[in-house]
């Protein structure tokens, strides 16, 4: 199990097809005891903002792991529930401040959905510049708010 995120292990899985959503998804999984390759295929169309330049990926992931660790299961449980909104505040706070906010185009400066700007993305080579470091950004919230 992996003890902290780094900057080279994310580069490494964004150079072989996985993406920011399943880094830190399958991440956390692995700390939550839940399996990471199992995490990873859970979380594999959230990458990119879900492809839209939408909510991060590494925000997505971030959020199922929250859930899996706080989510309420059962009818009627508020006070579980409220719980796990206090940690997704904390969280998506955290994150914002650290990573320019939580919108994938916003936060990259050019919408990954759009061919042309992608271009732009490749040739600024973001996705292994800022990328990287968002999902570091992700995991090192996460560690704070799952322990």
């Amino acid at each position: 199990m992996m003890e902290k995120m780094t900057t080279d292990f994310a580069c490494d899985c964004f150079a072989n097809g996985i993406d920011c959503s399943q880094v830190v998804f399958g991440y956390a999984a692995e700390k939550l005891g839940f399996d990471a390759d199992t995490a990873r295929k859970i979380a594999a169309a959230f990458g990119g903002g879900m492809w839209h330049g939408e909510t991060c990926g590494c925000v997505v992931g971030a959020l199922m792991a929250i859930g899996l660790k706080y989510g309420p299961c059962e009818k009627g449980d508020a006070e579980t529930k409220q719980n796990m909104l206090a940690k997704k505040q904390e969280f998506e706070e955290k994150f914002a401040a650290k990573s320019g906010g939580l919108i994938c185009k916003k936060m990259l400066g050019y919408d990954l959905s759009e061919p042309e700007e992608m271009a732009k993305i490749m040739e600024e080579n973001l996705l292994m510049t800022k990328c990287p470091q968002f999902a570091c950004n992700a995991c090192d919230i996460l560690d704070e708010i799952l322990d």
